[in-house]
């Protein structure tokens, strides 16, 4: 318990407390005691089936809460019976972090009480007749308001867990919460808002309960994506901090050429998939230099022509490496061919003009602009203005024209604010300006 402030721990009993007053009339009102038993019973078994031998190999983790059995006992019963619903399904999850029974009590009154107020907002505005009658489209309003209700509770609660539990700033604790928890939830709702007209109609509780077969599926698909996509971004990440722990020269280099570069093709009209590809190019297109003794990368004195022709290998290098990373698609060309340049004087190959890919076109013009808008041992960081003048200046003999066009637009118009996530205080050892590349160009 001494991970968890005080305040946080006072904060969630006193949630827990409220939870409680809000159930307690369940037990001295008529209710419908098999109905909620049904519900729990289904709540549980959902949120418990990652665990199960036959399935749970396979599902991933993080998937989340499945909300449509909550929300469809916010559509069916009483307010206090439906804050009943989450309760054993809360309580019995697995939780890895410690305190876990104060963590499980947490979710269970949070979740209680987000079910407590989706329903009182669905009684007030008589939903419940309009899911008891076969209209259907009549109890939309009163099951989207119940959604707004469910979020908004869900929002405040968890906003205060973050400001007591994690010390986030009360200004910025519930900032964003809402939106980014507003699509999933609506989708949710409206399966339990189909689960629950399908529960009160001459079909019964089994034909509802064939809702939650795709609804589930399709949460398991999500969150393997979901978890498929974290796996990608952390080779990305432990690729690009090995080349960083090599060459400090070029920390946060690498995270500023994929931000340029996702500039470019957007204002190239690129679809979304191919904008994440060349944003994971320009985060990887130096990865090559892995394969390059460290001696020539931190080498304090002049390359000779043998030691540059050692360092100009890091394009092939590169895209051996992660020749089989398939999730890279396009990103591979622009790792081997980022140096060359449109007159056929570049390198490895000495690609002319098309023969270029058209994502190593563009990481070439990301990578210089960042080169010369850099602080670095052998020269001073260049004003944007004069980075564009002289990428225009090159454009149609070292650059391709449309790209550079591209990003003086973008830049004009939304102005250069780069995001690095990577420590750069690192100062690397001094190089002498005998070694400088020439402005356009970076190694």
């Amino acid at each position: 318990m001494r991970s968890v402030p005080p305040v946080a721990r006072a904060y969630v009993l006193l949630t827990a407390g409220v939870a409680v007053l809000c159930a307690v009339p369940a037990f001295s009102a008529a209710t419908s005691w098999p109905g909620v038993a049904l519900l729990a019973f289904l709540y549980a078994g959902c949120e418990q089936l990652g665990r199960c031998r036959l399935v749970g190999r396979r599902a991933p983790k993080g998937m989340g809460t499945f909300f449509p059995v909550l929300l469809a006992g916010a559509f069916l019963l009483p307010p206090a019976a439906a804050a009943l619903v989450a309760l054993p399904g809360a309580l019995l999850t697995s939780v890895e972090r410690r305190p876990a029974w104060l963590r499980k009590v947490w979710r269970a009154a949070q979740l209680a009480l987000a079910s407590w107020a989706a329903a009182r907002v669905f009684g007030a505005l008589g939903g419940p007749d309009a899911v008891a009658d076969p209209r259907f489209p009549y109890a939309l309003l009163p099951g989207g308001a119940a959604v707004l209700a469910f979020c908004v509770a869900l929002t405040v609660l968890d906003g205060g867990v973050l400001a007591t539990a994690e010390r986030v700033p009360v200004r910025s604790a519930w900032r964003g919460l809402f939106l980014r928890m507003l699509a999933p939830v609506a989708a949710h709702g409206l399966a339990g808002l189909v689960m629950a007209t399908m529960w009160t109609s001459s079909y019964g509780p089994l034909a509802a309960l064939l809702v939650l077969l795709p609804m589930y599926i399709s949460c398991w698909v999500f969150a393997q994506y979901q978890r498929e996509w974290s796996a990608h971004q952390a080779t990305i990440r432990a690729l690009v901090q090995a080349v960083d722990i090599k060459d400090g020269y070029t920390r946060g280099h690498s995270e500023r050429v994929g931000q340029a570069s996702m500039l470019i093709a957007r204002e190239l009209g690129m679809a979304g998939e191919r904008v994440e590809a060349l944003r994971f190019a320009g985060i990887l297109h130096d990865v090559g230099k892995l394969g390059v003794p460290t001696r020539l990368l931190r080498k304090d004195g002049p390359l000779t022509p043998e030691e540059r022709e050692v360092i100009q290998l890091h394009p092939e290098y590169g895209h051996e490496m992660v020749r089989g990373i398939a999730f890279l698609g396009e990103a591979r060309s622009a790792i081997l061919h980022h140096h060359e340049r449109l007159d056929g004087s570049g390198y490895p190959y000495g690609l002319a003009g098309a023969q270029i890919p058209e994502f190593a076109r563009v990481v070439a013009v990301a990578d210089a602009f960042d080169a010369m808008t850099s602080t670095r041992t052998y020269s001073r960081a260049r004003p944007v203005a004069v980075a564009l003048a002289e990428l225009e200046r090159c454009a149609g003999s070292q650059f391709d024209p449309l790209m550079v066009g591209a990003l003086v637009r973008v830049l004009e118009r939304d102005g250069w604010h780069p995001v690095v996530t990577a420590d750069e205080a690192v100062v690397p050892p001094p190089r002498p300006e005998s070694v400088a590349v020439p402005p356009a160009a970076s190694l």
